[in-house]
């Protein structure tokens, strides 16, 4: 541990005393420091950054009549307050042990909106519970001001966790819990029930995770004239690799204010599944679907029904889409910016000329490891997407340099452009470089620098 700590028997100390010129002090920060209590004062150890000089600490009383204040303790409390607010939460943690002021400003509602925990090895349900016991002292059991959770990769953290926000944090609205594989259903049941204005949530990687709904107590309190339906605007449950059908069905019954869902690599999620989904959640804004091998152009036929509200989709692996899906996308989303469709191999010149001509306000695509587009769509492209900022082409067998002119002629904004793998000339690379100078090329040509 190499940031200030105090250890007192008592009460805390006023202060940890540094002298002004110190070498174990700079810029406000100790590199090494520990301390002790002695007859109720604090004695603290510095030592210099060398390890030789760990043998030979320069001890030094902090005494009424000795001790000098720190540069860092004369700034004014709202200084020290706005540079905590930058500290996670257990850097904030260990600054409320240095001394009695810093403990106050440490604890200062204002800091404490979001609390952030990374590391697979700490004890997340026992973090959670000391915070939450401190933040509910002047309200009782309830953390008013806490807003944010995000515990992303700590993989001990188990529902007990889950269980303590859901009862100290109605105000919550993001949590995050990705990679945090030993959670259950019914645990995120309990925080999306006792939660009500939980707009985001993360559970990627949670693989106990099936589907999201109200616990069966919430459901039967909730009137009849507010339904059965939750907040959540933005999930995400990529690599959720249990996630079927029928639990995609639920949650687009419980979550229709959804805009924004990532279901990748839910490798059991079918053109069925998404059929609920566009029955209940027609608002949603971005979508991805990339790596569920079971979608087809029939899920493509159900997503085309979000029309023009969707901006983003992710396709990409899905091998089971051809030129049709992209057709039934083009012609119903019409303001689509981004699409991914990287090793869809059943897409041609023909899908991409129909997309062009329809979705021309197209700034991001990835058709890359698709053999059968070549120079012919590129032109498709060229002469409809004028907006065009990002350009996927890795192992497009059949793209040349040809093509590759077509585009940077035609696309001045241009900013970056994938082609590794692919079969182009260093002339054609050089000539993308002058037509779009703010472009940053991808390749493998070792010709070309």
């Amino acid at each position: 541990d190499s940031d200030l700590s105090m250890r007192t028997l008592s009460t805390p100390s006023p202060a940890l005393i540094f002298p002004p010129n110190s070498p174990g002090f700079q810029n406000g920060r100790g590199s090494s420091t520990s301390s002790s209590s002695v007859t109720g004062e604090t004695v603290a150890m510095v030592h210099s950054p060398p390890p030789t000089r760990l043998t030979h600490p320069l001890i030094q009383l902090a005494s009424k009549h000795q001790k000098e204040q720190a540069n860092i303790d004369r700034l004014p409390d709202h200084s020290m307050v706005q540079i905590f607010s930058f500290l996670p939460t257990n850097q904030l943690c260990r600054c409320a042990r240095v001394c009695r002021r810093w403990y106050n400003l440490a604890w200062d509602p204002r800091l404490w909106r979001t609390i952030r925990l990374t590391g697979e090895t700490i004890n997340v349900d026992r973090a959670l519970k000391v915070l939450t016991r401190r933040l509910c002292q002047d309200t009782p059991n309830v953390c008013l001001m806490l807003e944010t959770v995000i515990v992303s990769g700590c993989r001990r953290l188990t529902d007990r966790g889950l269980y303590t926000i859901a009862q100290c944090c109605p105000e919550l609205r993001r949590l995050e819990v990705s990679g945090c594989y030993n959670i259950s259903n019914e645990a995120v049941f309990d925080v999306v029930s006792l939660c009500p204005n939980l707009e985001h949530l993360d559970v990627s990687g949670c693989s106990k995770v099936t589907c999201i709904s109200l616990t069966r107590e919430a459901s039967i309190k909730l009137s009849p004239l507010h339904g059965k339906q939750i907040s959540i605007r933005y999930l995400d449950m990529t690599d959720c690799f249990v996630l079927e059908d029928e639990g995609l069905h639920t949650i687009a019954a419980h979550c229709t204010q959804l805009t924004h869902l990532y279901l990748r690599r839910c490798v059991r999620i079918t053109d069925e599944g998404l059929r609920y989904l566009m029955i209940y959640c027609t608002s949603i804004k971005e979508l991805s679907v990339s790596d569920c091998r079971f979608v087809s152009d029939f899920g493509m036929r159900e997503i085309a029904k979000l029309e023009s509200r969707l901006r983003y989709l992710s396709i990409a692996h899905c091998g089971r889409i051809t030129d049709v899906g992209i057709r039934y996308i083009a012609k119903y989303c019409s303001k689509l910016r981004y699409l991914n469709a990287r090793g869809c191999e059943g897409i041609t010149d023909h899908g991409v000329e129909y997309l062009a001509k329809n979705c021309t306000k197209l700034k991001s695509l990835d058709i890359g490891k698709c053999p059968l587009v070549s120079d012919t769509g590129l032109e498709f492209l060229a002469l409809n997407c004028f907006n065009l900022k990002r350009l996927s082409l890795k192992s497009c067998e059949s793209i040349t340099g040809q093509g590759l002119q077509i585009v940077a002629a035609n696309c001045f904004d241009l900013q970056m452009l994938n082609v590794q793998d692919c079969e182009v000339s260093v002339d054609a690379l050089r000539f993308v470089k002058r037509h779009c100078k703010r472009c940053i090329i991808e390749h493998t040509n070792p010709a070309f620098f």
